[in-house]
């Protein structure tokens, strides 16, 4: 079968390396991909969220498949396009997606169906918002635009001075466009962050292992937020017993609230959790996978993905349980000069074959495009380099080496990825 994969991204690039090596996939499109994704199938130059060319394409090529990698795609109703068409896709529909376009709308589910989260208000006015800051009493307060905003609308304001500020940015100055015209503001959590997929047909879920995202750009935690500087998987922290509390405190109460509410949830769903000393507690939830999350969970699932996608569409998941490899995964993302703030973009990329000339290494192009042979940087998150090993340890130092080899004028990268998982 034929398969198109939707996005340009160092997910998508994951997500088509690993389609195709399905014995049922003869070619995997890419749209619009980047050098990586060039590398393993076909790139269409088509966006992500022109919905009726991408479905055209679809019925011109004969593709029986189609996974959508980013939010904003789902959040335009590209899974309502291509149903309404007879074609099969991947993801939830623009109602499902809520609950990542809408940071609100999601609390106010979880809300409704005990799903332990932090505590919140949503404001669409200045004067209201600083006046429930200051009720709270407490700082840190977290404040996020309530739409998508490439995993960068989030402000942890340390001071009422810095949550005024933050306020004003994203309501009146509109520093996220219309996603940050509504705001939620939360009660700081203290504690482990990790990341958890769970594949939903609507009935069941199956589980994949915890991974932990490093969000800031800076070692230590520090700097911006950004769309994430690296993984790993298995994360320590995530005991079974934990493990068992996500399940029973979490997935469970939000299959329950699906059923509950009559909606028809298929897809890919991903809690950010922290992990606080009260127990786990729902940051936010994402509709699609993960990045770089994806990036560690590809080497590590032995499962055939087309099977598992499929059985999630004709909800037969509980037939198909996943099967997973014991080796760790560590993922080190470079980055542009600047990013995520402004970055130049057309910097040739050196090292790349030498990087990958270890078995266990896959690097994983995200910001990349090929021009006359040559490939440059394209984007802020550049590459993301990849590592499989007997433990977080070995994984780690293999990610590193080969970074080591990989050259770009100004790239960037954090040394301490995975670091909180050596335990090995």
């Amino acid at each position: 079968m034929k398969i198109l994969v939707i996005g340009s991204g160092g997910r998508e690039h994951a997500l088509c390396w690993k389609l195709r090596q399905s014995p049922r996939v003869t070619e995997v499109f890419c749209a619009p991909g980047n050098a990586g994704t060039e590398g393993v199938g076909r790139n269409v130059a088509i966006g992500i969220t022109e919905r009726a060319a991408l479905a055209d394409f679809v019925e011109k090529e004969g593709i029986a498949f189609t996974v959508v990698g980013p939010d904003d795609a789902l959040a335009a109703g590209i899974v309502d396009v291509f149903q309404g068409r007879g074609l099969r896709i991947f993801g939830p529909t623009r109602a499902g997606a809520q609950f990542e376009s809408s940071k609100g709308y999601a609390k106010r589910f979880m809300q409704r169906h005990g799903i332990p989260t932090a505590g919140f208000g949503e404001f669409n006015h200045c004067g209201a918002a600083i006046r429930y800051c200051h009720e709270m009493a407490r700082y840190p307060v977290v404040i996020k635009a309530d739409g998508l905003a490439l995993g960068k609308g989030v402000v942890i304001a340390a001071t009422a001075g810095e949550a005024a500020e933050a306020i004003e940015r994203m309501i009146v100055q509109r520093q996220f466009g219309d996603a940050g015209a509504r705001i939620v503001i939360e009660e700081y959590l203290v504690g482990q962050e990790c990341s958890i997929h769970a594949l939903v047909d609507g009935r069941t879920y199956s589980l994949f292992p915890g991974a932990q995202d490093h969000k800031r750009a800076l070692d230590g935690d520090r700097g911006l937020n950004t769309g994430g500087m690296g993984a790993y998987s298995p994360v320590p922290i995530l005991t079974p017993e934990l493990e068992r509390e996500v399940r029973e405190k979490i997935m469970e109460p939000f299959m329950r609230g699906l059923r509950a509410e009559g909606l028809d949830y298929k897809g890919l769903l991903y809690p950010g959790l922290m992990l606080t000393p009260d127990g786990p507690k729902v940051i936010e939830f994402n509709c699609r996978f993960g990045d770089p999350e994806t990036q560690v969970f590809m080497p590590r699932l032995k499962s055939d993905l087309v099977t598992a996608l499929e059985a999630v569409i004709d909800g037969t998941l509980a037939d198909h349980p996943l099967d997973w490899r014991p080796e760790a995964a560590v993922c080190v993302v470079m980055a542009s000069e600047g990013y995520p703030g402004d970055y130049p973009k057309g910097r040739e990329i050196t090292g790349l074959d030498a990087a990958g000339a270890d078995p266990a290494v896959t690097v994983f192009h995200a910001g990349t495009r090929r021009i006359e042979g040559r490939v440059v940087t394209a984007g802020g998150r550049v590459l993301g380099v990849t590592a499989l090993g007997r433990g977080v340890r070995e994984a780690r130092d293999a990610a590193y080496a080969a970074v080591s080899r990989i050259e770009f004028a100004g790239a960037q990268f954090r040394t301490d990825i995975a670091a909180r998982g050596l335990s090995d």
